[in-house]
Formats: structure tokens, sequence, C-alpha cells
């Protein structure tokens, strides 16, 4: 089942979204939640009813005469105001390649346990345009990937257990602003600034049973669901990034483990599987520069579109554009020590 988040009158309203045709859960059935918050919070009571005028729908039986053409509406992100957004780190590929590009070792620690780091949950947006300050400007890059929602809500949930706590799989381009996060990260703290702009879910949430048969194996030592979705990334049309999501190392599951150690976790947490291998500028530039000394780095620029594909996810298009503001923190660097 794949559910949407739209706007009407002001508000965001939830749908269900059956070939490129949405219909409204309101219109279906009263006792249908009218918003992505209301269905993750009363899941095991939603997700049933819902799934089943899933199938009512696609027989033919309801939904005559209501549904709304996708290109209709104004799509929001599919969990417009999540509860929190973490990030993982859980392709070995975009590390190693990273790691080898700036000519260090890779960790060992990667392959110990998974890691995250949290965003500014206030900035998840869906599909349209990202608007960017002028420091953001200075190497802006895209990064694809996967990312998850909780349904349930859990503590200390063991990785055997926490497939029942992810509601679907949605596409996420976790933006950066890489000249503003390096800065940072030189006082070992961070990402902040860098990230904590835009960060873009959608187009839609596809639940896991509507993935079921893209199931693989999780790799060797790891526990939990994985799925072989093939994972792309165009910039104004050009196909820069292939991956796929069967790639990740850690599992979302594994993920969960460590993020609900001793902590909470609640349905509307929005959880990103962390970059693909080829998956942003910053790692291709390196690769690229690696083996040619002088090869043009590429970002991103205003007017760009990028147009991230995931098998089974759909397509999630955004447009970079320039906020009409001249303020640069970046130029109010002090230039010196104020102390002996």
């Amino acid at each position: 089942m794949k559910l949407v988040s739209y706007l009407s009158e002001g508000r965001d309203k939830l749908a269900i979204l059956v070939d490129g045709t949405l219909y409204d859960t309101e219109r279906l059935d009263p006792e249908l939640p009218t918003s992505m918050s209301m269905f993750l919070n009363y899941w095991d009571d939603s997700f049933p009813l819902a799934k089943r005028y899933d199938t009512l729908i696609r027989e033919g039986r309801t939904g005559v005469g209501i549904g709304i053409a996708v290109e209709n509406v104004h799509l929001l992100a599919p969990v417009p105001f999540p509860t929190s957004c973490r990030d993982g780190y859980a392709f070995r590929q975009h590390v190693a390649a990273a790691r080898r590009n700036r000519k260090v070792p890779m960790i060992p620690e990667f392959d110990q346990y998974p890691i995250f780091y949290f965003t500014n949950h206030q900035a998840i947006q869906g599909p349209g345009q990202i608007t960017c300050m002028p420091d953001h400007f200075h190497k802006l890059d895209f990064e694809l990937e996967a990312a998850i929602v909780i349904c349930r809500p859990g503590r200390n949930i063991r990785a055997e257990d926490a497939d029942q706590y992810i509601g679907g799989l949605m596409i996420m381009n976790d933006m950066s602003a890489r000249t503003l996060q390096m800065e940072e990260m030189l006082l070992n703290l961070g990402p902040a600034k860098g990230k904590d702009f835009s960060t873009v879910i959608g187009p839609c949430l596809v639940t896991l049973d509507e993935l079921e048969p893209y199931e693989v194996p999780a790799r060797n030592g790891h526990t939990g669901k994985n799925w072989n979705l093939r994972m792309k990334c165009r910039v104004n049309g050009v196909q820069v990034s292939d991956g796929n999501v069967g790639d990740m190392d850690w599992t979302f599951a594994e993920i969960i483990e460590r993020a609900s150690y001793g902590v909470n976790l609640f349905p509307g947490d929005v959880i990103g599987s962390g970059t693909v291998g080829t998956g942003c500028f910053l790692e291709l530039n390196g690769t690229g520069k690696l083996n040619d000394p002088e090869y043009a780095e590429q970002w991103l620029q205003e007017g760009d579109v990028v147009e991230m594909e995931i098998d089974g996810l759909g397509l999630l298009s955004n447009t970079i554009v320039k906020e009409e503001e001249d303020f640069s923190i970046l130029a109010r660097k002090k230039t010196g020590s104020a102390h002996p």
C-alpha cells in the first residue's frame, strides 16, 4: 500500500495512492485517520482497515468517482511532521569510498555497530522547491538514501523484533552544504548547519507488505529485512548515482536497536539509511579527482532539478532555488584568536 500526504484547505490530509490516483481516507471511511500522524499513532487499528480499502480500490469495488489525480494536488512529505529525524550510516561502499578518496584507511568500527545523527525534523519537506541561502551554495550537495518511519512506540527494541516497528519505506534526499558541514566538523561536532536547512522525503510511504516481493536476506552476520531496490539519482536529466537498498550493510532493524537503547521511539520518528555508494557529489568528486587531478568538481546550482528514483518507492523531484537574502554566516567568521 502507498500512502501520501497532501495539502488541502490549509491542512495536511492523508490519501491512499493507487495507479496515480489519490483516494482521501476521510472520504473512504470516517473511521480512517485523516492525517499521517494520526494514522501512525493508531497503526494497529488503521493499517488493516486502510489495507482493506486499498484492495477494494484495486478491485474496482470502491472509490469510484472520488479519486484525485496525483498531479492535481500539492504533495507534502509523506510524514509531514515527524516527531524526530535520525540519519544512519549503513552503506559500507559509500564510507569506504569517501575514506579512500581522503587517503585514510577504512575505519574498523564501521563493522562493529551502526551509527546515526539527528537532523532538523522541522526542516522535513516533500517534492518541490528547495530554498537555499547564499552559504548553502558553497558546495551544495544531494544525498541519495532510503528512509523508514516508526509506526509503534518502543524502547530497548531488539533487532530481531525491530521490523514490526517499521511503517514503510520512502526515498530520502539528505541535503548537504559541504563547506558549512566541513568547517564545523573540524571542531568534532556535527553535522549541524551543513544539514539543518532541508531534508526531503517522498513522494509516498510504501508499506512493507507491498515490498515483500523485493525482500532479500540481510548481509552475513546481520539481522533484519532488506530489499532489492535499485536507487538512482539524476541532476538535470543526467544520471549521476546508481545503487541498491540491498547494499545496506547495517539493516534498519539494527539501526532501530541502537537508536532505541535506553530511549523511547515514537510513531512518526523518521530514520534514514545514510548515503548509498555513488550517492552524492562529495563521493563522486573525490573519486573523480583521485583518478584524474584535472577532474572538474560538480555541485548543485540554482535552478538544478534533482530526481531520485527507487524501485517500488516512486520518483522524488526537487528544484534548487535561491532565497532572496544576501546574509552570510561564513562572512562573519572571526579571522584571529581572541585569546593570546
